[in-house]
């Protein structure tokens, strides 16, 4: 397996990107191989440096980066010597399995649409964050971030992908579906979520417990838990807002060191077809070694396919 990664992109980067990249190399396997992404010069002379060989990974020279506050389309469009554009293309001409960057976000976002390509009959790709559960086991929440503003046939979609995820992913078998809301109640919140628990609840392409409020979403009553980009937005920053608080106070246990990013690494861009999976900007070298790591999970487990054979099963029903 050959996995790509953008040396160029994040705030700390190359010297996060790299570091990061030589601490994922120790734990890959010997058929794997991590394929650099950017300053041929930049990378090889690290490598030296730091004592490591650079014919363990494979260098790809890109000549420019796409800033972290650049607009996303149009320096997807101009920059066509960057990093990201390049492992974008790379992954397009089936000559990396997987594509990891923890630069523009959006830019990522662009070149899966328009590159890698939504799954036919994905409305809209997402985005996932992780939620650390009590009693030790992993949620999912989708969408946090690329769809504010969704209509019901974009949620029912975020649960089905949702359930994939956690089930081929996090390995939970029969993953529980619910709706974030103000209420258990089916003829709660606003005419999204009133109109959206009732396309669920009779669903069976996956298991749908019904409405979840924000006091459970640590806790073991739903693995997959959707809403909104908008709202999941907000949930995901808030919970890393009160964790960097802790931090600074001190307040930190086993469970609360779980809510640390660096130990996820990144998220996957799901519903397209291929494997591409977006990293913190402030990412360090841990956070970049477990980005890389996701990567291959993700790729190995051939998600986009379990989610494209999934989508087809749904279509036929419906049709």
């Amino acid at each position: 397996m050959r996995i790509g990664i953008d040396i160029m992109g994040g705030d700390f980067a190359p010297k996060a990107t790299l570091e990061g990249s030589i601490l994922a190399q120790k734990e890959l396997d010997p058929n794997d191989k991590l394929v650099l992404i950017g300053d041929s010069e930049v990378i090889t002379n690290f490598l030296i440096d730091s004592g490591t060989n650079p014919t363990l990974f494979d260098i790809v020279h890109a000549s420019d980066t796409i800033g972290m506050d650049e607009h996303p389309t149009k320096a997807f469009s101009q920059k066509q010597e960057s990093s990201i554009v390049y492992g974008f293309k790379l992954l397009k001409e089936n000559k990396i399995d997987s594509f990891a960057s923890a630069g523009n976000s959006g830019a990522m976002l662009v070149g899966s649409i328009y590159s890698a390509n939504p799954i036919q009959g994905i409305l809209r790709p997402c985005i996932t964050g992780v939620l650390p559960k009590e009693d030790g086991s992993t949620g999912v929440l989708l969408d946090v971030g690329t769809t504010p503003d969704c209509k019901p046939d974009n949620l029912y979609q975020f649960a089905l992908i949702g359930s994939i995820y956690s089930q081929y992913v996090f390995n939970i078998k029969n993953p529980k579906v619910g709706l974030l809301n103000i209420g258990d109640e089916e003829e709660k919140g606003n005419l999204l979520y009133q109109s959206s628990f009732k396309l669920m609840k009779d669903s069976t392409d996956f298991n749908f417990i019904g409405n979840i409020e924000s006091r459970d979403l640590f806790k073991d009553k739903a693995d997959v838990i959707v809403c909104d980009g908008f709202t999941g937005n907000i949930v995901l920053k808030l919970a890393e807002t009160i964790y960097r608080q802790m931090l600074k106070r001190g307040l930190t246990d086993d469970y609360f060191n779980r809510w640390n990013y660096e130990i996820y690494g990144g998220t996957p861009i799901l519903g397209i077809n291929s494997t591409v999976v977006v990293g913190h900007g402030i990412s360090n070298n841990i956070a970049i070694k477990n980005m890389i790591l996701l990567s291959r999970n993700i790729a190995k487990a051939n998600l986009s396919k379990q989610i494209k054979t999934a989508l087809e099963k749904f279509s036929q029903i419906k049709s």
